[in-house]
């Protein structure tokens, strides 16, 4: 249809770059020196597509991205895209579990790092899973644990080490490159190419990377945008991680498809956002509500003025009373909320700002335009009614191609109609309006991460101690939900909570550690033998007393 974008993501930006060249495409307010128009920004991005040509990188092959919200994060995104190469986004939480196993199968051939965040060093993750680096000096890697994996470029200054590239030198790389070279690159790519991929775990305990297209995520980010009534005069403040849909597409493409203004900040920190919000004017801000709550609850927020109209509230179930509080405290009277999945690109239902208050809080809105969705019977497939809960599906040009690597699991999502079968429970009001009301999955969303039970249990039969283990998400005030651990030690063994939340954070992401822990002897079980989680999930927040964090409505 004619309200489709037909570009690649980084033809859409180029597109900017010449209608609009003088209009601000990024501004850091802290922790880097970094403004660039959407001119600056698109010349930029071709001599890092130029300097990939250097190395031999081109169409088809994947680029990891392991970092926060770093300018060299965009600027790398677009610079892929021009070259038809796959940009895969690492999650900056993971640690050298979940790292080797994303780089293995993505078949990453390059990996575009910076030196670590927060515990986690990668530069020593890197060094264990490659020590091959020490000997390759400034040649190709050539990894046994690794084998795709060619070329390491650390982004920050200042790191020397054997076998990776710094940015500086990396980018120096392109001046051997002709722009023929460059044009014959941008010539082979295609709108409904593959551009990104996204891992996202699942019941099987092993990430799954959703492959999404540039028509996939441009043309749901420009429909955000619509939604939220972008336009060249509003800035957004991005804290949220870009590695995430919601940094990537939610924010980034919603801005470049309407020549709004990024102002990212590196990793969320509510004083730094605050100051954001306020010195660079921004009308608008994105956020899952952990960082709304903390931001109101900050003991300096009245110092600050906001310029605030609109922005996203989602990743996990909204607190209406919090919706409330940002519409009255932060001033923002056209605040939306979006639902959907990494799999949708991601966006499948979203507020508008020209709605009711109380649809906008009690509602995670109607179907995006020229989205399908649908509520249906979990177990038959048939579609119910108005008012009756069940699975939330969706079929449209956001539907991802699928899962890398995994027809199987692929084919379980998406059915032979093409649609894809959420695992959400959710009910349809006769307006259209659709709420959330649970999952078929045992997911919990812990502050806007998706963490998955099966892979932290699969990794925790790995501790010497443990016979068996379930894992179930209790509620929770801040986080929406938390991460309890139900433990069946090994005969003759005794085993404490602090050496299971040590062991995951020894070796997985700091938000898969349990915040709680409850040693038991057996597991509830019904006739079939089949382990009852909710039992459990009512068996902990009654004996943690979480009773009050479970009774918070949420829209």
């Amino acid at each position: 249809m004619s309200d489709f974008i037909e570009r690649t993501i980084s033809g859409q930006v180029e597109y900017i770059a010449k209608t609009m060249p003088d209009q601000l495409a990024v501004k850091y307010h802290s922790g880097f020196d970094y403004e660039r128009t959407y001119a600056e920004l698109d010349a930029e991005c071709d001599r890092a597509a130029k300097s990939l040509l250097a190395l031999g990188f081109g169409k088809g092959d994947h680029i990891a991205m392991w970092a926060t919200n770093y300018p060299q994060w965009i600027v790398t995104l677009f610079a892929a895209s021009k070259i038809g190469a796959v940009f895969v986004t690492v999650n900056t939480n993971y640690k050298i579990y979940e790292a080797e196993y994303l780089l293995r199968q993505s078949d990453s051939a390059c990996l575009v790092m910076c030196r670590g965040f927060k515990d986690t060093n990668y530069v020593d993750i890197m060094k264990r899973l490659v020590p091959e680096t020490a000997k390759c000096g400034g040649g190709e890697i050539k990894s046994k644990r690794l084998p795709v994996l060619r070329r390491i470029i650390m982004i920050d200054p200042g790191v020397d080490e054997p076998g990776m590239i710094g940015w500086d030198d990396f980018m120096r790389l392109g001046e051997s490159v002709s722009d023929e070279m460059l044009a014959e690159a941008k010539a082979k790519c295609d709108p409904h190419d593959v551009v990104n991929i996204q891992y996202t775990s699942g019941t099987t305990g092993f990430p799954k990377g959703v492959m999404l297209t540039h028509y996939n995520i441009l043309n749901n980010g420009n429909s955000i945008g619509n939604c939220m009534r972008f336009s060249p005069a509003d800035k957004l403040c991005i804290p949220v991680p870009f590695f995430h849909c919601f940094g990537l597409v939610l924010a980034i493409m919603a801005s470049i498809t309407h020549g709004t203004s990024m102002v990212p900040v590196n990793y969320y920190r509510p004083i730094e956002v605050l100051e954001a919000l306020d010195a660079e004017k921004c009308t608008a801000v994105h956020g899952v509500p952990t960082m709304y709550i903390a931001m109101l609850q900050h003991p300096r927020f009245k110092e600050f003025k906001f310029n605030l109209r609109t922005g996203i509230m989602a990743g996990s179930p909204c607190p209406v009373e919090m919706m409330k509080r940002v519409i009255d405290e932060m001033g923002m009277r056209e605040i939306t909320i979006t639902y959907g999945q990494t799999e949708a690109s991601p966006g499948c239902t979203m507020t508008t700002t020209d709605e009711t208050l109380e649809h906008r809080v009690n509602s995670v809105g109607r179907a995006m335009p020229h989205i399908e969705t649908k509520i249906v019977d979990p177990s038959t497939g048939e579609e119910l009614p108005d008012g009756e809960n069940g699975e939330f599906c969706a079929r449209g040009y956001n539907i991802m191609k699928g899962y890398y690597k995994m027809p199987e699991a692929t084919a379980q999502a998406i059915d032979k109609d093409g649609w894809l079968h959420t695992g959400d429970l959710a009910c349809r009001m006769p307006d259209g309006y659709y709420k959330i009301t649970g999952r078929i999955k045992d997911m919990i969303i812990r502050g806007g991460e998706n963490i998955y039970p099966k892979e932290i249990e699969d990794f925790l039969y790995t501790y010497p101690k443990v016979r068996d283990v379930q894992v179930v998400g209790v509620p929770d005030v801040q986080y929406g939900e938390e991460i309890c651990a139900f433990i069946i030690p090994n005969d003759g063994q005794t085993v404490s909570e602090d050496e299971i939340k040590d062991y995951v954070r020894a070796n997985m992401a700091r938000h898969k550690v349990p915040k709680y822990v409850i040693i038991t002897d057996s597991f509830p079980m019904n006739a079939a033998g089949k382990i009852q989680k909710f039992k459990l999930r009512d068996a902990a927040t009654e004996q943690l007393g979480l009773q009050d964090a479970a009774s918070i409505v949420t829209a």
